[in-house]
């Protein structure tokens, strides 16, 4: 594959999610991806700052989606409601990746440093979203709490969702937990 092709980043991080499954996450080296990318390790690190950075990049993406969805949510919506529909429409950008998204997620399950990089952006995702409800006038704890309810709704979703265990599309399987809590929850 010459350099001269189109889609270095795209190339790249296929090349990177096929090494990781074949090798495992720590024995693949940025030069080990760049090789068979066809491409210098120098475009490699155009691309990404380092080789987790690959299994994330769509990450800031997906929290933008989050709260901007959050701040157009119709007024009047419990914090509760906002937050699931914006996590919902989050998991709906996925739908097209998931074959992607299954095999990242085997990735990280296999790879403690990736779990801890997959918590530490969840974490941010909460936070971001957690803002998002108190400029919308939600005070806390309630803007927290309900950050948090979506987060674990869409990791809850996502794992049910990779792992083929629902029907149903990643939007659906994250409205889905979320009505499993209301139900657990309910009087």
């Amino acid at each position: 594959m010459g350099r001269w092709e189109p889609d270095a980043r795209g190339r790249l991080a296929r090349v990177a999610l096929e090494l990781y499954t074949e090798r495992g996450f720590e024995q693949t080296t940025a030069e080990d991806i760049a090789e068979r990318a066809g491409v210098t390790e120098r475009t490699f690190f155009r691309h990404f700052a380092d080789k987790r950075e690959v299994l994330f990049d769509g990450s800031a993406a997906l929290q933008t989606h989050l709260v901007d969805a959050i701040a157009s949510a119709p007024a009047g919506l419990p914090p509760i409601e906002v937050v699931g529909r914006a996590f919902a429409g989050a998991g709906a950008l996925l739908e097209e990746r998931r074959d992607f998204a299954r095999r990242r997620a085997a990735v990280i399950a296999a790879t403690p440093a990736l779990q801890e990089r997959e918590l530490l952006k969840l974490a941010t995702m909460a936070a971001a979203a957690a803002e998002a409800l108190r400029a919308r006038g939600v005070a806390d704890p309630a803007a927290g709490l309900a950050a948090q309810v979506g987060v674990a709704a869409f990791t809850t979703g996502f794992e049910l969702w990779v792992a083929d265990a629902s029907p149903d599309g990643l939007a659906a399987t994250i409205e889905g937990a979320l009505a499993d809590l209301r139900a657990v929850t309910a009087p």
